[in-house]
């Protein structure tokens, strides 16, 4: 299926600039016009098929739902809903804030927010044609994993005591006057669900695809400039330090769950192992400097300062885990 890819990569950068395959030069042209491509075709196809099935959906309903849960199911769901909803930490700030209105607990809102920048459907399906079903699974496994715990902790704190206070105040005044009415929801038209993906379609992509290139090119610059081995031969064994090493690592950086797609693929081809590739990934995705700046306009810094180490334990713990079950996965 995605051959046409590899044989436009090669027409481009082989026949029409002339580099040579056996140069890392070659091979790292390559790499980011073959992934480029593939992957903003894979985004603009599947923003706007799942965008159509999306477009019906109720935020006021699916709030009514979640707040009328027992928490443990309503963990699930948060997480669950934050798996298929392609928001960044800036567009996930209005949901939160939604949901925090509607008198949700914030450990369920939280268990959204956290999925949300970790798993989305589009990283799903770029993870699933570049790395194959196994690195997908285990992906999302993590990520929702990371959202559960992670809500119920901080309903464990009570954290909702850190929120800022005009947060805090939407939170009480959603307890007391209970979920929002969602019956007068209308149902769009096909032509309006086609608008609705259209315009879906223009604003992820347009929010997105700088961050492809940024995460293709490193990756095609570990592809083909990092020495053969290099990788495998000082990190490949899987020793303790390098998971937190990845983890720092990842901070200072920012990312997407598309734009990372392909340095985890470039870091796992070179002999990263899985737990450490997973680690500094979801550092960069979901624990980096530029995402909590956003979350300090909803969150007192205490909070902050949990939710910071509580990830950071969460990332080092996971990527240990996993170098330990899966050597080689």
């Amino acid at each position: 299926m995605f051959e046409i890819f590899t044989r436009l990569a090669d027409w481009l950068v082989y026949h029409l600039a002339g580099l040579s395959a056996d140069t890392r030069m070659g091979q790292a042209l390559h790499f980011f016009v073959e992934d480029t491509v593939k992957i903003f075709v894979l985004l603009v196809v599947m923003i706007y098929l799942i965008a159509l099935l999306r477009a019906s959906l109720n935020v006021e309903r699916v709030r009514d739902f979640l707040a009328g849960k027992h928490r443990g199911a309503g963990y699930l769901m948060g997480a669950g809903f934050g798996a298929v909803t392609p928001f960044c930490s800036c567009s996930s700030i209005p949901v939160f804030l939604g949901f925090t209105s509607a008198g949700i607990p914030v450990g369920i809102t939280m268990a959204f927010l956290l999925t949300s920048p970790l798993i989305n459907e589009v990283a799903v399906l770029l993870l699933l044609s570049l790395l194959g079903w196994k690195f997908t699974a285990v992906y999302i496994l993590v990520g929702m994993a990371v959202g559960i715990a992670g809500g119920f902790f901080l309903d464990a704190i009570k954290a909702e005591r850190w929120l800022q206070s005009f947060a805090a105040k939407a939170l009480e005044r959603g307890k007391q006057s209970g979920p929002v009415s969602s019956a007068s929801a209308s149902t769009l038209s096909m032509a309006e669900r086609h608008q609705f993906a259209r315009d879906e379609t223009l604003e992820i992509f347009g929010r997105v695809w700088k961050w492809v290139i940024i995460g293709v090119g490193l990756g095609a610059a570990l592809h083909g400039f990092v020495p053969d081995g290099w990788i495998e031969a000082n990190l490949g064994d899987g020793q303790w330090w390098t998971v937190p090493a990845a983890v720092a690592l990842g901070i200072p950086l920012y990312s997407n769950a598309t734009g990372v797609i392909p340095v985890m693929e470039s870091l796992i081809t070179n002999g990263l192992p899985i737990g450490t590739t997973l680690a500094f990934c979801m550092s960069t995705v979901a624990a980096s400097f530029p995402e909590f700046i956003l979350l300090k306009q909803v969150m007192q810094w205490r909070l902050l300062a949990i939710l910071f180490a509580m990830l950071l334990f969460a990332f080092t713990l996971i990527g240990w885990i996993f170098n330990f079950l899966f050597p080689v996965l």
